[in-house]
């Protein structure tokens, strides 16, 4: 129903303008708890919907539910020799002038008796931590919400007993044609071997296998031949010989990967929902952590597929990048499903808690204007500083940021590109649930 996918995508929305706020109260609170001055408070970009002042902040939600921001006197430090308080514009090329510009907005709200509530003059250490203090709070939220998935939720989980062990090998166009095993098609190497449903595996080929996973993986590493497969049937255990045929598989490490001539048994686990602990919350966030890296650092050849799919009619890779509104639009059909309620709220929840860490991840790229750009240069003064401690020489100043603002701007252009791109991408050709 259209009103089901309409509140969907609003659900969402609003989950991630929550994220936002919660992101930039990360950045919020260390910094007034270290005395930085801060006017303004905002969730979203463009015009303002609601603003309220309080105190010196004033806290507000924009019409553009794309981000958000807390302004902070004295992001940049002035030239050396110039008065902080004494705006002065000197510009001797394009660049320098850009970077006096910018540095005159970042001076230009310091008020006689702020000098020591500006950022720049911060020591290192609480550099890092405000702006860290983001990116931190999505991981704190992934965690959060991953755990409310796995541990309250439950997720499901394939059993090592069988529910299904088919005659034949069929590939998915023989079965869209004729679902049905004849005389034609090869017997399965599990039929062949005699495994039934309800058969549990404990071993393949002598190795003992506590998961299906496990012994999916043993199955693949023995390839085509013979193997012995252990099971439990009813109470009693058993050694059955099998001889396993070589087929191509996708990769259980890398998904959209395919590993060709892998073992092949033919059967199919039992899948139960099954509430996890606090430790499997832990790895199963770390795993995607690791994945998400990997990510990040192929973007640039995964936004080629973006743009091929979006100019050029390619499929959309399933897992490629995704904006928010193709998030959006996932929801909105998850929302229009006939999945039981409690499925729909786990994906919702599980949905967030993915673009939260994703979004941590992200900001930690060590680039202006991204966080990790000046948690990297709060690290930089540190280490300098620590050296010069160390080998009695004078103790130098700040980190200028400033002058890494040519790239910036670059980098600030691409993201805009790129967000652009995705955005197009999700309306003209998006990922889709169901094809």
């Amino acid at each position: 129903m259209v009103w089901l996918y309409v509140a969907g995508l609003v659900i969402f929305l609003i989950g991630l303008m929550i994220s936002i706020g919660l992101h930039e109260i990360g950045h919020l609170v260390p910094a007034k708890r270290f005395g930085v001055r801060v006017p303004q408070y905002m969730v979203g970009f463009g015009p303002t919907l609601w603003s309220r002042k309080k105190g010196e902040t004033e806290y507000g939600v924009k019409w553009i539910p794309f981000g958000g921001y807390i302004r902070m006197i004295g992001m940049l430090p002035p030239r050396p020799g110039d008065d902080p308080t004494k705006l002065r514009s000197s510009r001797t090329g394009p660049f320098q002038g850009l970077i006096d510009a910018a540095r005159e907005v970042s001076l230009e709200e310091i008020r006689p008796g702020d000098e020591n509530r500006v950022f720049y003059r911060k020591p290192w250490w609480q550099k890092v931590i405000i702006m860290f203090g983001g990116p931190a709070m999505n991981f704190v939220l992934a965690f959060v919400l991953f755990a409310v998935v796995l541990m309250g939720f439950g997720v499901q989980t394939e059993q090592t007993v069988l529910s299904n062990v088919p005659k034949c090998v069929k590939t998915a166009e023989q079965m869209a044609k004729n679902p049905d095993c004849t005389t034609a098609d090869k017997a399965s190497p599990a039929a062949a071997a005699g495994l039934r449903p309800g058969d549990r595996i404990i071993s393949v080929a002598g190795k003992p296998t506590e998961t299906w996973e496990e012994a999916t993986r043993a199955i693949r590493a023995e390839r085509a031949g013979p193997a012995v497969i252990g099971i439990e049937r009813g109470g009693a255990r058993l050694s059955l010989n099998a001889t396993l045929i070589a087929q191509d598989r996708e990769s259980l490490d890398e998904p959209g990967k395919i590993e060709k001539g892998v073992g092949y048994l033919g059967v199919s686990p039992v899948i139960e929902i099954q509430r996890q602990s606090i430790g499997a919350v832990g790895e199963h966030m770390w795993s995607l952590t690791v994945a998400t890296a990997g990510a990040l650092v192929r973007l640039p050849e995964k936004m080629v597929g973006v743009w091929n799919a979006a100019f050029s009619g390619d499929e959309r890779d399933p897992n490629g990048p995704i904006g928010v509104i193709g998030a959006g639009r996932i929801g909105g059909e998850v929302a229009a499903s006939q999945a039981p309620v409690e499925n729909k709220i786990a994906f919702f929840i599980n949905l967030l808690a993915g673009f939260n860490l994703a979004m941590g991840m992200f900001n930690l790229i060590p680039l202006l204007p991204l966080d990790g750009g000046h948690v990297a240069g709060g690290l930089w003064e540190g280490v300098k500083r620590g050296f010069a401690r160390i080998a009695r020489r004078p103790t130098p100043g700040h980190v200028d940021i400033a002058k890494a603002l040519p790239l910036t701007y670059a980098m600030a252009f691409i993201m805009i590109i790129m967000a652009g791109l995705l955005m197009y991408a999700d309306l003209v050709n998006p990922i889709r649930l169901a094809g």
